[in-house]
């Protein structure tokens, strides 16, 4: 597989912006950024439709005051119970 590289400059805020060509390649609005081997990034897309974790993504990336574990605990039993309790059609 061929390598594609390029340099890409970080804002002042610390963004970057992925090439249009390789965005319209991966099709997705959303990649998973790691880092690997200690000196490397890899930015991987997400598949938003089959990926759990990036509904969390937003609640934990946020300035706001974060959730704590209670907090997610009992929304997540407040959601569990409401769905036992709707009667079916």
């Amino acid at each position: 597989m061929k390598t594609i590289e390029k340099i890409v400059y970080m804002s002042t805020k610390g963004q970057i912006t992925l090439p249009m060509a390789w965005r319209r390649k991966i099709g997705t609005s959303a990649v998973r950024i790691r880092e690997s081997n200690g000196d490397r990034l890899e930015i991987l897309p997400v598949d938003l439709k089959n990926d759990e974790e990036t509904g969390w993504v937003s609640i934990f990336d946020s300035k706001e005051k974060r959730p704590t574990t209670n907090d997610v605990l009992k929304f997540l039993q407040k959601n569990k119970e409401g769905r036992n309790t709707k009667k079916k059609k």
